[in-house]
């Protein structure tokens, strides 16, 4: 669904990291050894990272994105009632070093930059998580570079950041097609005057904002289509 997506206007495109080029799920697996319901635990481990996240930079706090991780993954386990010592859930959470690539990713930013449009990352992931990850998921030979929350010590969505990447790649926000499947993620790029795309990987519900997506895609590929990559 395109709403006021200009095609023209786009210099470059920034990525989000988590769940949008990596499946954050594939924790799962590493959690089905120690839990019941690993899908359950996945999911409040997920939420409770970005709610801490959101309520730090509420509050004038900032940890780095993996030390969150860390605390989001004992309340999740403890929560599920799960006796999991610290050496284990030391193993569960390095799983976000090494999370794959969804299937469209790849083949996706290949056309995006073989159009010429410079690819990029700017993700709430402190610059050791984006390091590993990237190399996990085999994506380092795509992008131009990628810039972390660490740099301004705030996270998503705040505009700051959004407006940090966008000095760092050394475009105007506007000339930038900014890229997350987060719903929660989109609304503060196109806040920061990014073109938001929001790929909605799973049907899932706009917040109610006064905005709408500059963008709906299901894959990578349905951007490359839209920029005639």
């Amino acid at each position: 669904m395109t709403t006021t997506f200009d095609p023209d206007a786009v210099e470059a495109v920034a990525f989000d990291s988590y769940g949008t080029l990596v499946d954050v799920d594939a924790v799962v697996d590493s959690l089905a050894e120690h839990v019941a319901e690993p899908e359950l635990v996945a999911t409040i481990w997920r939420e409770r990272s970005l709610a801490y996240a959101i309520v730090g930079d509420a509050v004038g706090e900032y940890d780095a994105f993996y030390e969150l991780n860390r605390h989001a993954l004992r309340y999740a386990l403890e929560t599920a009632g799960a006796d999991v010592d610290e050496a284990d859930r030391e193993a569960i959470l390095s799983t976000y070093r090494d999370l794959p690539a969804f299937d469209d990713v790849r083949g996706g930013i290949e056309r995006l930059r073989e159009a010429g449009y410079e690819c990029y990352v700017v993700s709430n992931g402190d610059a050791a998580m984006l390091e590993s990850t990237i190399e996990g998921a085999g994506l380092g030979d795509l992008l131009a570079g990628t810039v972390s929350a660490d740099e301004v010590e705030r996270f998503k969505p705040r505009p700051r950041l959004y407006r940090h990447a966008a000095d760092r790649i050394g475009a105007p926000p506007a000339s930038l097609a900014y890229v997350a499947a987060g719903w929660w993620d989109v609304p503060g790029a196109i806040t920061a005057g990014m073109q938001g795309v929001w790929l909605d990987r799973a049907d899932g519900r706009w917040g109610p904002y006064e905005v709408d997506p500059d963008l709906r895609i299901e894959s990578v590929h349905d951007l490359a289509d839209e920029l005639g990559a």
